[in-house]
């Protein structure tokens, strides 16, 4: 049986429901031919490039240590919406994240609130907030937190136990988790039923009570509108997962490097902007490091991965001057190749497009593509070359007809042989991004169909990058390719399962490495039988399609894999030895040309 109060919190989410019109029919009365491929409310966040996060709250330097000061305070220094919303415009935000109700912020409600036990403003501050977003064509999605830890790190406590208790008829003691669970609980539902144009939630992570209560199911009822987003752990239930604040990469900006999350999972990267310091505004005017987030924000949408940016506002509201240096900045930048940004999908992984990553001379890119218009790439680069005036980029059997650069329209020069495409005569690299627009035939050449190339494992080759081979942890592995008949077979395109990062390291105590392809040889045979080895080598960790060659006079029918190893180290547990492998085409020829 439910208790009782969950009983009477479902049939409050009926009521609730019927009154603000938000009940949807049920699947079973629709055609399943035209149910969507993810859900409406989705849409907002996969239409984004970017997002805006703002922590703040009572401990916002100046730190405030009662609730009503820190209102007084932020509405006499001239707290406005409107200049937040204006702000995220300025990175072609789609959404704002708020983190006030945050356990190192005081836990602040910047809203008026019925449930006591934290600090709550007479002030709505968010339900401003939301109209004024509303107003220019965002979205506000509000942060809460499962973690009461932090309630009196201060030396006050910003928890009021006695009254929460007081008003439920029970003792709850908000300091533990089971009794924090069950006050953000209640705070989840007064917010889903006072602000109906409020576009989700971003949780930090999980707490028993709600599990234990069926919060995320009933938010699904009650507001299906509502996007879930949760950090650090890829919960089914959620709609987006985060990845919080990567560094370490080489690059630098390279932050999809340490994801672990495959597409087409709707994904999220949350950084901060500023070099240093916390994730709020701690009082000083830290410096931004233009290049590096600018190139996170190119980077992240090579990869098919949101840019969650984190600004840390002062008590107003205001942005310290060299954060809003480089949002001015940001919003001269992106116009010029916006299109190259926005309703894009990542190259070299499950769109298609050529290889994103290492290039020629230490230059360093991505790649996106157009959604609807796959006769259009546009290659990123990042890092220029360390000399020289050309990049080369493995085509992946994209015949190439035309190179402008997308800022200027300069046409540059190109050939396109054994694979490789050579852009020539770039003078003018942009500091940060030099982008480059790629008209190309609209089908790949020299590459087998998948329908004609059978597998030992059917994944391998069925086209349908969400289905994937699973070694299950047994190495050496073996891969088996059939071409049906003696064919040329030139080269192998490899697409590994993207849940890894790509190289050993430490992040918040837990241990990751890359669950890729190390060593390996290929062999091959005509009978099926009798194999001979005609490569060996090592392939590099690394995001996106990778390439084995093996030559341009071999032909034969079968074609085996055979993989001893991958680059995960025995002290990363679920990562080693663990092989998963998306697709595998088997090129037969390359495309040929210059302009």
């Amino acid at each position: 049986m439910r208790p009782a109060r969950h009983t009477a919190h479902l049939l409050w989410v009926a009521v609730l429901a019927l009154l603000c019109g938000l009940f949807t029919a049920p699947a079973s009365q629709a055609s399943a031919a035209h149910q969507p491929a993810y859900p409406p409310r989705q849409t907002m966040l996969r239409n984004a490039t970017a997002g805006l996060f703002l922590h703040w709250g009572m401990f916002t330097a100046p730190r405030h240590l009662d609730c009503a000061s820190w209102e007084k305070d932020v509405t006499d220094g001239g707290w406005s919406p409107e200049y937040w919303v204006d702000q995220a415009r300025k990175i072609r935000a789609g959404y704002i994240v708020l983190a006030t109700f945050h356990s190192r912020l005081g836990y602040a409600r910047p809203w008026p609130s019925r449930i006591p036990g934290s600090c709550s403003t007479r002030r709505d501050l968010l339900g401003e907030l939301v109209d004024a977003a509303a107003k220019k064509g965002l979205k506000v999605i509000l942060y809460m937190t499962d973690d009461p830890q932090w309630h009196n790190e201060q030396g006050v406590e910003t928890l009021d136990s006695a009254a929460y208790s007081a008003s439920k008829g029970h003792d709850v003691d908000l300091t533990t988790r089971q009794g924090f669970g069950e006050f953000s609980y209640d705070n989840f539902f007064e917010v889903m039923g006072n602000y109906p144009k409020l576009a989700g939630f971003w949780i930090d992570n999980d707490n028993e009570y709600w599990e234990q209560h069926q919060l995320y199911e009933q938010i699904r009822q009650l507001r299906p509108d509502m996007t879930l987003s949760n950090n650090n752990e890829d919960t089914p239930v959620m709609d987006m997962v985060s990845h919080e604040q990567k560094v370490g990469m080489t690059p630098p900006y390279d932050q999809p490097s340490a994801t672990w999350t495959p597409m087409p999972r709707l994904t999220e990267s949350c950084y901060k902007v500023p070099d240093t310091g916390s994730w709020w505004y701690d009082g000083q005017d830290r410096p931004v490091s233009t290049g590096l987030n600018v190139d996170r924000y190119v980077a992240n949408a090579g990869n098919s991965i949101k840019s969650l940016m984190d600004f840390t506002a002062m008590v107003d509201g205001r942005f310290p001057p060299q954060q809003e240096k480089f949002l001015d900045l940001m919003e001269d930048y992106l116009p010029p190749i916006w299109q190259s940004l926005h309703g894009v999908d990542a190259g070299g992984f499950m769109y298609g497009g050529m290889q994103p990553g290492a290039w020629n001379d230490g230059s360093y890119g991505y790649i996106t593509l157009r959604r609807g218009d796959r006769t259009t790439q546009y290659v990123h680069v990042t890092t220029k070359p360390a000399s020289g005036d050309r990049v080369r980029i493995r085509d992946n059997g994209y015949r190439i007809e035309r190179i402008t650069d997308l800022r200027t329209g300069k046409r540059f020069r190109f050939d396109q042989r054994d694979g490789t495409l050579t852009v020539r005569g770039i003078t003018d690299w942009d500091p940060y991004d030099t982008v480059l627009e790629v008209r190309t035939a609209p089908h790949r050449e020299g590459v087998h169909p998948a329908g004609l190339v059978k597998a030992s494992e059917p994944a391998l080759t069925d086209g349908d990058f969400t289905t994937y081979s699973d070694n299950k942890g047994v190495l050496p592995a073996s891969y088996t390719l059939d071409l049906g008949r003696v064919r040329k077979a030139s080269f192998l395109g490899i697409n590994q399962r993207e849940w890894s990062p790509t190289y050993n390291r430490e992040t918040f105590g837990r241990k990751e490495d890359s669950a890729r392809i190390k060593d390996y040889t290929v062999s091959v045979s005509d009978d099926g039988a009798s194999w001979s080895q005609v490569r060996a080598g090592v392939l590099e960790s690394a995001r996106g399609v990778r390439f084995i060659d093996l030559g341009d006079r071999l032909r034969t029918r079968y074609i085996r894999l055979d993989v001893p190893t991958t680059w995960a180290a025995a002290t990363v547990p679920n990562v080693y030895r663990q092989l998963r492998i998306d697709e595998i085409q088997v090129g037969y020829g390359h495309p040929r040309g210059h302009g």
